[in-house]
């Protein structure tokens, strides 16, 4: 543990510096949301933005009415993560899953820094473990042993169950780090439902080998989920055009959501430095809350 809270501190350091040397705007500012909570409806004047317009007031026929707010005296973070077998691709300590842990680990730490409230749920195709929000350095060290120690009772996947069960736990707005690879079918509905009721952040996770198999001829492949094993030929170009399409329309699918939904997207490859993505990420985050508040 002391190793891997050494390469965390290590990581979040660049973070920080990073954000102080490119942003204008405090750190603190990435774990909020919009930073606001709806308030009371007030006559329209010139200038406001109209997608603050309160339409069922509005519509009563006694003029245009908008949306004021208020900002949230404290911030919940929640980080949801996928610890299905799928995970297990990739380098020896650098698989998708050790890949989700370290970026889970990083983030949650400095969210406490930050003095927000910061929960964790991490899922197969049930709850695997669930962490209400809490504050504070010993609450963090909870949710760093939680991540590195679990050993899931299953190793399969059902994203739609996870964001259902995070929805009937979580009643209050917060922002919510969905990180997993997204290797799932019918889960989209609920994902709206959630972008809908929280600011979510999508990061999914990817290895090389998924989009892009080495032709190694006929082998056997195993499906860490079912332990099923199929002979397959990876050398065949129908296969190999299977494999990047399978993977290419999945993965823009996702991102496709996320752009109509405004969720932040994110995708992150195993044994990349992914320091470099989260500074963008948190960048245009802060550009757009600061808009929000305007």
């Amino acid at each position: 543990m002391k190793e891997i809270l050494k390469k965390l501190r290590k990581y979040e350091i660049r973070v920080r510096k990073a954000i102080n040397s490119q942003m204008q705007g405090d750190f603190h500012s990435i774990f909020k949301g919009s930073g606001l909570e709806f308030d009371d409806v007030r006559a329209y004047q010139y200038g406001d933005d109209v997608r603050t317009i309160d339409w069922n007031v509005t519509s009563k026929g006694h003029g245009t009415f908008v949306k004021t707010f208020i900002e949230e005296k404290e911030q919940t973070v929640m980080f949801i993560l996928d610890v299905s077998a799928s995970q297990e691709i990739g380098k020896v300590n650098q698989q998708k899953i050790d890949l989700g842990k370290e970026i889970t680990a990083l983030l949650s730490i400095s969210a406490v820094k930050e003095s927000s409230s910061v929960g964790l749920l991490s899922f197969s195709d049930q709850k695997e473990k669930y962490i209400k929000p809490g504050k504070g350095m010993k609450h963090s060290y909870e949710i760093l042993n939680s991540i590195f120690n679990l050993k899931p009772s299953s190793r399969k996947t059902d994203l739609n169950a996870a964001i259902r069960f995070a929805l009937g736990m979580i009643k209050r707005r917060a922002v919510i780090f969905l990180i997993s690879d997204f290797i799932d079918e019918n889960y989209l509905h609920s994902l709206k439902g959630m972008a809908r009721k929280h600011d979510l952040v999508v990061i999914q996770l990817f290895d090389q080998r998924e989009s892009k198999m080495p032709g190694l001829g006929i082998v056997p492949l195993l499906d860490k989920e079912t332990g099923k094993t199929i002979w397959v030929n990876t050398s065949s170009g129908s296969f190999k055009n299977v494999i990047n399409k399978t993977f290419t329309k999945s993965t823009q699918e996702l991102e496709d959501f996320c752009h109509r939904n405004d969720v932040n997207y994110l995708s992150v490859e195993t044994g990349e430095d992914y320091v470099p993505k989260l500074v963008r990420l948190f960048r245009h985050r802060n550009t757009r809350n600061a808009q929000r508040a305007r």
